[in-house]
């Protein structure tokens, strides 16, 4: 009867392969530790065979040996060249990351957006000061743009500027324009293949 890798015992590290494992399973049953211990050496240097570009990997020895230890479930008994990884380690989890949640008043902008304005509004008045204003107007406009294709008026921009800088940007839309953004409809293919000549 022909068995399928399914019927199999799962493999704990798969990309290495079940002939990697069961080179492991075989040195675990070896009783002589030297003859065990250069058996596992022969294992590391196949690993090394099979993905050479893990040469390239700072540390890339002892990440082997920990593999190796991992795949034996722990129970292969040599002397490692290195302090391989405890089973009771490798599951342990990080600190979780706690994360400051900040109020964003308009979601479609971000809170980059809204910390860019409060610094441009800081912005002595002048050329540079115009200049960022208007990237933000033009960027604040494409945001709202990708999630609201239709024609967008500018002086939606320019009175949410006004909100986000507490009244301290003021663009008129008499005299600023901001850019004209369009749809662009990528072509289709129609599945007819051209003859060569």
């Amino acid at each position: 009867m022909l068995l399928y890798n399914t019927q199999l015992k799962k493999l704990i590290l798969p990309e290495y392969g079940r002939n990697i494992q069961q080179m492991v399973d075989y040195c675990m049953t070896i009783e002589d530790r030297d003859e065990r211990t250069h058996c596992a050496y022969t294992i590391i240097d196949t690993m090394i065979t099979m993905f050479p570009e893990v040469r390239n990997e700072a540390d890339y020895e002892r990440k082997l040996w920990d593999q190796l230890a991992i795949m034996s479930d722990f129970k292969l008994d040599i002397d490692y060249p290195f302090d391989v990884v405890k089973e009771e380690n490798l599951e342990t989890k990080p600190e979780p990351i706690h994360y400051e949640l900040e109020k964003i008043k308009f979601r479609h902008y971000g809170k980059i957006i809204e910390r860019m304005i409060a610094r441009a509004a800081e912005y002595p008045e002048g050329e540079e000061r115009d200049a960022l204003v208007m990237l933000l107007a033009n960027h604040m406009k494409k945001l709202i743009y990708q999630i609201n294709n239709e024609d967008v008026d500018d002086r939606k921009i320019f009175n949410d500027l006004y909100h986000y800088s507490r009244g301290a940007i003021r663009l008129d839309p008499e005299t600023h324009k901001l850019h004209e953004y369009q749809v662009v409809v990528q072509p289709q293919a129609t599945g007819k293949k051209k003859k060569k000549k």
